[in-house]
């Protein structure tokens, strides 16, 4: 049995990310995203846009003080 994602829409996808259709556009054009040919149709599953998401997340740095010694 295959289960389907749910299929997004580039204006879905680009609410999702909070950007302008043209991003999800170009990622799709640069083939940098799974995407789905329904017809004439593109749609993004939602895994894919959930790994892309989770690809370029950028984690913080941890800083680590240095401990400054007065010098006697």
């Amino acid at each position: 049995m295959v289960t389907v994602d749910r299929l997004l829409t580039v204006q879905e996808v680009a609410e999702v990310l909070g950007t302008g259709v043209r991003f999800p556009r170009r990622l799709i054009e640069e083939r940098r995203i799974t995407f789905v040919k329904v017809g004439r149709h593109v749609r993004i599953p939602e895994s894919a846009l959930s790994a892309y998401v989770a690809e370029h997340t950028v984690q913080p740095v941890t800083v680590q003080r240095r401990v400054l010694r007065r010098v006697a």
